[in-house]
């Protein structure tokens, strides 16, 4: 391990500007990609655990428990993506001493984020599992899942700061370690604790925990060992300027997230209404909702996983003024997102009832649904990706306000519209197709921002060669 931690040399210049663009997005995002896709098993793994051992109405509680770990990547994404973005381009403006700040700070308020999310869940969780969409018949589930799964919630946001600041670093490969170690951790944990021990759904939980506590304590060991910059007990007062600023840098991520849990709750409530008045009653539609949405999740990870990898290089090069690179480390990354949206595109569209078996057996009705959901919600996930990929390149060049638009763009500002029309002139069917309107719409809004900062980046290059002296 510590040869892998090896410090860099201070005087030599930094790879994230030299580098073949190809190489370093590779290198970059192949760890952090393998890292989110790992982090998105415990999900996963819960899922197909509980639904194995308690059928559809496990699949139902996690489901209307999962907001809770959205709220809490949210803080996490604010944090860690903002500290990434901040400590990115310090460097890339050669300014350390606040690029150590921006670690120091993001830690050490994660910390007490963490345990105020904690305390807050755990005295008001009747109270919101209902507003999340829970039925008379899975609450039970859900609360005993969610009280659990809350503990781990302070040591969830600090090792994902940790991921991000430490991939910033340029040691993506430690990033995904000990994400892979406490997600292996959780999957020799579940079947051990919900079928041998007999625990059902806090067995589930308790894996997760005890996954995410390893996790955490392989994480610490970065610390004293970032290359970049050398870390000091100083630099953890939390410096509410900096911190500031990487909240700013963090927000357009954090607030994509917190568009998915209004998505969330929203739609299970949609779901639990018009799911009623239809064929398939309350349970099935959110149980089967619930089982794509983690299947979209595996997506979503090779989005942000490909996002974070972009993210050090884009905003240390745009700092630098190096924007050719910016450019074309952007291009290539949407052209690979793409490519992997449409391959996922096609096993979801050609193996829906595979799929779902996953994650328990069920009726007839909840696997027309389930293939219902994989097949026409998820219709445009093949370019889905370009919205993500986009509001991570503004926050990572220091423009956050488009950030944050392209982020509510897809789920606040077009989805949410559209799935209260199409529910209420089709039923659960007008639903379903609201979301990949929403997608086209906010694919197409994304590339007309890309293509303008695109162009104001070529001004800036004529600028500079016109007069360097003055760059």
């Amino acid at each position: 391990m510590p040869q892998t931690l090896k410090k860099a040399d201070p005087t030599k210049p930094n790879p994230l500007g030299t580098e073949k663009i190809s190489k370093l997005l590779f290198r970059f995002s192949l760890p952090s990609i393998i890292a989110m896709l790992v982090s998105s098993l415990y999900n996963i793994v819960d899922q197909i655990f509980i639904g194995q051992g308690l059928g559809y109405l496990g699949n139902g509680a996690t489901t209307v428990a999962f907001p809770l770990s959205t709220f809490c990547l949210a803080i996490t994404l604010l944090l860690g993506v903002g500290a990434a973005s901040c400590y990115s381009l310090r460097l890339g403006e050669g300014d350390r001493k606040t690029a150590a700040y921006c670690i120091g700070s993001s830690l050490s308020f994660s910390l007490l984020a963490g345990l105020a999310i904690l305390i807050l869940g755990e005295l008001f969780l009747p109270w919101l599992l209902p507003v999340f969409g829970a039925t008379s018949e899975n609450i039970g589930l859900a609360i005993e899942y969610s009280r659990i799964i809350l503990i781990g919630f302070p040591v969830l946001i600090i090792e994902n700061v940790i991921s991000q600041v430490c991939r910033a670093d340029g040691s993506p490969n430690f990033s995904m370690a000990f994400m892979v170690a406490g997600a292996i951790v959780n999957c020799i944990l579940d079947p051990l604790f919900i079928f041998v021990f007999n625990w059902g759904m806090s067995g589930a939980a308790w894996a997760t925990v005890i996954g995410q506590f390893v996790s955490l304590a392989i994480a610490l060991f970065y610390l004293p060992h970032f290359k970049q910059v050398k870390l000091s007990r100083d630099d953890f007062k939390i410096r509410w300027s900096v911190l500031g600023k990487c909240c700013e840098l963090g927000l357009s991520s954090a607030l994509n997230q917190a568009a998915v849990l209004a998505v969330q709750i929203t739609v299970n409530n949609l779901f639990k209404h018009y799911g009623a008045l239809s064929i398939y009653g309350s349970n099935i539609p959110i149980a089967a909702s619930g089982v794509a949405f983690k299947l979209n999740g595996l997506y979503v990870s090779l989005m942000v996983g490909l996002s974070q990898g972009l993210q050090p290089i884009v905003g240390f090069n745009y700092g630098a003024g190096k924007y050719e690179r910016v450019k074309k480390c952007m291009k290539l990354a949407m052209v690979s997102m793409v490519i992997l949206g449409c391959m996922v595109e096609a096993i979801f569209q050609l193996f829906p009832e595979q799929l779902l078996s996953l994650f328990g057996a069920g009726d007839d009705l909840y696997i027309r649904f389930g293939v219902l959901m994989l097949r026409v919600y998820f219709a445009c996930i093949g370019i889905q990706g370009i919205v993500q990929l986009s509001s991570t390149y503004f926050a990572a060049i220091g423009q956050p306000p488009k950030g944050i638009f392209l982020s509510l763009s897809r789920s606040i500002i077009y989805f949410m519209p559209l799935v209260f029309l199409f529910s209420s002139l089709w039923g659960i069917d007008g639903q379903i197709c609201a979301q990949p309107i929403a997608d086209f719409l906010a694919v197409i809004t994304s590339l007309i921002l890309d293509t303008k900062s695109f162009k104001k980046m070529n001004e800036l290059e004529r600028v500079h060669k016109l007069a360097p002296e003055t760059f």
